[in-house]
């Protein structure tokens, strides 16, 4: 049992505002993004700034509590908060800085991507991330982070110079290239392992308006645009990020009624280059390809690319998703991405292929965390839907998909597209690095009390 004193203590040391049990706010406050996981901690402390995270660590620590980190509350198995026990609530801690002379960007833990997007947009700046703008930047960079820019411009993790880290015991240090080498490896790829990042700084790149959008066929279509993207890919400038999806037409503006609830297949585009140079980059996609039901690719602001499926998900649906790395796609894998998708549970249930070739391969496999630097895609199959009713009919779905595929993958999954797998998983993820990251774990958080994450024990 907690002490009360202990307790008042705690929250009068916060700049910030404990939520507990008995606060009408505490459900509302609670809410994980993921509507499929319902948890209930015993308190949550809302920290405004590192002393109170440093203060919350220590109060979790001193208490023996389970306690879980939560960023931006993105993450898909609800690993950001816990039962009974404390939750370190970083949403409030959402300031950004840009220096437009240096190209860097400085973010709180609580930011979203769009938050990065909005901030850099006025600089014509951008830092690559994902393809949601509410997307947790926090979650999302210790993932190792993937999206538009990434052909371009590597991975999230690959733009990352700098981190503040709160450690279990409670201290304050800097990790980066030259100070806490070892944290700065871990963190870039390792998730939640180490600490509690309460800075991350990043190189930006020059970003304004790009030219991108989705184009849409009839899934009649689909076999032979797989077999054309697998060749198409490899050879598009790196300033074309073009993703694939298998995916239903939702019932809803602004999408043409005639084809709401149709099966379709999809390519969704982004170059960032001169846009001079756009329409060409584009143009095998229109003139190699059948005729799509639309085509909505063209110039538009990079936020708005990014915020582009947000209304489709707002938070509070019900998400279930299975993750793989992929190197080739052959036609015995095409056979099975079609039979499974034709059966998907519910309209916003889909599969997507995300590059990540070009500057990631220009990485070695050891120079961070992140060990599939020789993968072609981060495939994620997600079966999401907003009737909890239907929970038990996306699982099954996505875990089925995921089965008969995973002969054609290399084993391993992106951490931020994966629920509770298991350790043999997470080995799986993080193949040769899996050591070295158990023997940095042991040096910062010998106890294993950053536990409710992906987890990685100490070795």
């Amino acid at each position: 049992m907690l002490n009360d004193n202990a307790i008042e203590k705690f929250k009068t040391s916060l700049r910030g505002e404990l939520i507990q049990r008995d606060n009408p706010r505490f459900d509302e406050v609670r809410k994980l993004y993921n509507g499929m996981i319902d948890k209930r901690p015993l308190m949550i402390a809302r920290c405004a700034d590192v002393t109170d995270v440093i203060s919350a660590v220590r109060f979790g620590r001193e208490n023996d509590l389970l306690t879980a980190i939560r960023g931006g509350g993105h993450n898909g198995p609800g690993l950001g908060s816990c039962n009974d026990g404390l939750v370190i609530d970083l949403s409030l801690m959402k300031g950004v800085r840009v220096d437009p002379a240096n190209r860097t960007m400085r973010a709180g833990p609580g930011c979203s991507q769009g938050d990065l997007d909005h901030a850099g947009h006025a600089f014509g700046l951008a830092v690559p991330a994902g393809i949601v703008s509410t997307t947790g930047i926090a979650g999302l960079t210790l993932g190792g982070g993937h999206g538009y820019l990434t052909r371009k411009h590597g991975l999230t993790i690959d733009n990352l110079i700098e981190a503040d880290v709160v450690l279990a015991d409670g201290s304050f240090v800097t990790a980066n290239a030259s100070q806490h080498e070892d944290l700065f490896w871990a963190i870039r790829g390792g998730g939640g392992n180490f600490g509690v990042v309460t800075s991350f700084v990043y190189q930006a790149h020059p970003v304004s308006t790009v030219y991108g959008g989705p184009i849409f066929w009839d899934v009649k279509n689909a076999r032979r645009i797989m077999q054309w993207y697998r060749e198409f890919l490899p050879q598009a400038p790196v300033e074309l990020s073009t993703f694939f999806g298998l995916k239903t037409v939702p019932s809803k503006h602004p999408f043409p009624e005639e084809f709401w609830g149709k099966k379709v297949c999809a390519l969704i585009s982004c170059y960032n280059g001169l846009l001079g140079n756009a329409e060409n980059a584009i143009r095998p996609i229109r003139e190699e390809l059948p005729p799509p039901i639309f085509d909505w690719v063209g110039p538009i602001p990079f936020p708005a690319l990014q915020s582009l499926f947000d209304p489709l998900l707002p938070p509070g649906l019900q998400w279930y998703w299975k993750g793989e790395f992929v190197k080739e796609l052959p036609d015995a894998a095409i056979d099975v991405h079609l039979q499974h998708a034709a059966k998907a549970p519910s309209e916003l249930s889909l599969m997507h292929l995300y590059p990540i070739d070009g500057a990631v391969h220009l990485i070695g496999s050891n120079d961070t965390a992140w060990r599939y630097r020789d993968a072609t895609w981060s495939m994620v199959i997600a079966g999401i839907d907003s009737d909890p009713a239907k929970a038990a009919a996306l699982k099954s779905w996505a875990r089925g998909y995921w089965e008969a595929l995973h002969p054609y993958t290399l084993g391993g999954a992106y951490v931020n597209f994966m629920m509770e797998e298991g350790e043999n998983r997470i080995q799986a993820t993080y193949g040769n690095n899996y050591r070295l990251l158990a023997a940095i774990k042991k040096k910062y958080d010998p106890t294993n009390f950053f536990r409710v994450n992906q987890n990685i024990k100490p070795g």
